[in-house]
């Protein structure tokens, strides 16, 4: 009798009215764990980790870095060599203004895949999964930028590799060249939550590339990124003055040259404040509703 009492103490139960499954205490004492509870990762932690993701994504899909190596080249190749001789008289006077303009360009031009990679993991259900982490909520997002930014940081280098080959000369040095780039870098994490918002909002990845474009064609190609804006008209010339990415092209371009004006860099550093608190603000909000 005592040993049928203690066989059925350690075998599971059932219900007879409902027919239930019900585990006897001894059985769900040895499946789950009796080690202490991990602590909840910090938002450091997480978005460094949603950064590493990204990165995995371009090791197992390397046609990704086409956009920042083989485009920056033919970029620069291109306008070096088409407006060089007819807009300075010699490609490579032409070259010591272009180049801190064409990273610009580059750089501003790809931030808009982080807005096709956010829309792309939303039609595949991968955010599902990551609003049910007990994790930060903004972690996934800034993971996007902090694996761009490896990509932004690519496609400069890139880029001052081919100048220097073709004879540009920094006069402000390495560390105004690195400087420019760091400065480039941070306002397109900042300008890339624009992005974040549109691939959340848009439909398809198609969609988040038509309206990217028809934000990025004007504001890059309308800006001193080519030519002075001095033979501009009048009008298109107060878009230059106020247009973010003419502001960050001569700002970069004065520190590469050894000629930094504070003012031009911390209105590049104040616009990148701005964007952060609009559409970060903005893409939290959609995130959470989405």
């Amino acid at each position: 009798m005592s040993t049928a009492t203690n066989t059925e103490a350690v075998t599971d139960e059932r219900s007879d009215e409902d027919d239930v499954y019900v585990p006897a205490t001894e059985t769900l004492e040895a499946v789950l764990s009796t080690s202490e509870r991990p602590p909840r990762p910090t938002a450091l932690s997480a978005s460094v980790t949603f950064g590493w993701r990204a990165m995995l994504k371009i090791k197992h899909v390397p046609e990704q870095l086409f956009d920042v190596t083989v485009f920056p080249i033919m970029m620069t190749l291109m306008f070096t060599y088409l407006f060089g001789g007819a807009l300075a008289g010699s490609t490579s006077e032409y070259l010591q203004f272009l180049l801190p303009g064409i990273m610009v360009m580059s750089v501003v031009m790809t931030t808009m895949y982080t807005g096709v990679s956010v829309n792309t993991d939303i039609a595949k259900g991968v955010f599902d999964r990551f609003r049910t982490l007990p994790v930060w909520r903004p972690s996934a997002m800034v993971g996007y930028l902090l694996g761009d930014m490896f990509r932004y940081t690519m496609a400069s280098v890139v880029i001052l590799v081919v100048g220097l080959i073709l004879g540009y000369r920094p006069d402000g040095g390495v560390l105004g060249v690195v400087a420019a780039i760091a400065l480039l870098v941070a306002f397109s994490f900042a300008f890339s939550w624009i992005w974040t918002m549109f691939g959340l909002l848009m439909r398809s990845e198609k969609s988040v590339m038509g309206v990217s474009m028809l934000v990025l064609m004007p504001m890059t190609f309308m800006s001193n990124i080519l030519v002075e804006p001095d033979t501009m008209p009048g009008w298109l010339q107060a878009f230059v003055d106020v247009n973010p990415v003419a502001i960050l092209t001569e700002a970069a371009r004065g520190l590469m040259a050894g000629d930094a004006d504070a003012g031009e860099i911390g209105w590049v550093l104040i616009a990148g404040a701005g964007l952060i608190a609009v559409f970060g603000t903005l893409t939290m909000r959609l995130y959470n509703r989405k």
